[in-house]
């Protein structure tokens, strides 16, 4: 029996100004194995995040994308076995949906002999999601920027440097959607000069390791200025991780989760200022000290 597993990483975008363009990979994975038997239905298991939660049947978002590649070409998925093993927390603003897209589409599409190209996968991946910003760098790996023109992806790996990532998750249910529906459908001219003028500069930053210009420009006037003040604490953990020594702190995505950036190697006290500041907010939260994954989703035969 074929077997293969598949490795995808967390994800962080907008990284500030840089919204729905900008995406950095993570070092936080997800391991999953595709395997098939030859008959039966479907076997879908789960450990880790979201192991009391996600579905086991044919709902489950892993299943679901990896059946909708055998339907593309044709193929029974009889026998169709999915072990997942997750590390990236649900609704966290880590990428957890696109990490789930590209599992199954890259799974079942080794099984299948690889009928479809990975260009393929990144634009199916890309239509189910809505946007580029966290598929793109979860298959690629490192710092990508990447925008649609039309139904194509035009993107670019870009240079990043070294440098220590903390990530904090309060426990607050804060779905992209409901993040998304809370933004106004038109904005002012100077708000989007204040971002793009940013963004540049978020990418040289980053390039050269400039934490301290980083911290200058990560800036934001499109999304967080709506959505930072709707989870406790957030604003007041912003704060916090700057004080504890954070040169540069945003969302995480549509959040709730935030990232701070800081030098090598890494402060403790970033994160747990950060806690703390959920905590007298009435929230739990989780620290996730990171590095950047320069390398993207990986297939390897069993």
């Amino acid at each position: 029996m074929k077997s293969v597993t598949v490795h995808v990483p967390a994800t962080t975008a907008n990284l500030g100004p840089g919204f729905d363009t900008l995406g950095l990979a993570l070092d936080l994975w997800n391991e999953t194995e595709f395997a098939q038997n030859g008959g039966g239905k479907l076997s879908l298991s789960v450990s880790g995040e979201g192991e009391k939660t996600l579905p086991t049947d044919e709902s489950n978002a892993i299943a679901a994308a990896a059946l909708q590649v055998y339907a593309l070409v044709g193929r029974d998925p009889a026998g169709l076995v999915i072990r997942c093993t997750n590390r990236i927390p649900l609704i966290s603003g880590l990428g957890s949906s696109s990490a789930a897209l590209l599992t199954d589409m890259l799974g079942a599409n080794a099984l299948l002999g690889e009928p479809l190209a990975r260009q393929d996968i990144l634009s199916m991946a890309t239509e189910n999601e809505g946007h580029p910003d966290n598929v793109v760098p979860a298959m690629l790996g490192g710092l990508v920027a990447s925008v649609l023109r039309g139904d194509q992806i035009v993107s670019r790996k870009l240079v990043v440097s070294p440098m220590s990532i903390t990530v904090v998750l309060p426990d607050f249910y804060f779905p992209t959607k409901a993040a998304r529906e809370i933004l106004p459908e038109y904005v002012l001219r100077q708000d989007a000069i204040f971002n793009v003028s940013r963004a540049v500069l978020v990418i040289k930053s980053l390039e050269t390791g400039d934490l301290a210009l980083l911290g200058e420009v990560m800036e934001d006037a499109l999304h967080q200025p709506y959505r930072l003040p709707l989870i406790p604490g957030a604003l007041s953990a912003m704060q916090a991780a700057r004080q504890a020594g954070a040169s540069a702190v945003a969302l995480s995505g549509a959040g709730p989760s935030l990232i701070a950036f800081s030098r090598q190697p890494a402060n403790p006290g970033i994160g747990l200022a950060m806690q703390l500041a959920f905590e007298q907010a009435g929230l739990t939260a989780r620290i996730f000290p990171l590095a950047i994954s320069v390398s993207g989703a990986s297939v390897v035969e069993n």
